[in-house]
């Protein structure tokens, strides 16, 4: 589940709302083993989606690097070549 969570710091353009959400959804998913959760959990599980969702933008927000930001696409063709040494797989470009 969890390896559907990508880096979100220190990229251009920034990460956005919805990829912090998704993020979050992830992390929770995995924390508690639903994909799903009951009616009887669901408020539950979708008020810890929200608070790890904002603490996740808090800790964006407030991390400094002297790095460079990394590109999207740059990042993406490193994962695809990366994919494809792994696996053995023609790198779809």
């Amino acid at each position: 589940m969890c390896r559907n969570i990508k880096t979100l710091f220190n990229f251009e353009p920034p990460a956005t709302e919805e990829e912090i959400q998704a993020a979050s959804l992830q992390f929770v998913r995995k924390l508690t083993g639903f994909n799903t959760p009951s009616k009887a959990n669901e408020e539950a599980f979708h008020r810890a989606v929200k608070e790890v969702a904002e603490a996740a933008g808090h800790l964006l927000d407030s991390l400094v690097t002297q790095a460079e930001p990394r590109n999207r696409e740059v990042e993406i063709e490193r994962a695809k070549a990366r994919n494809a040494k792994r696996f053995g797989t023609e790198s779809a470009t």
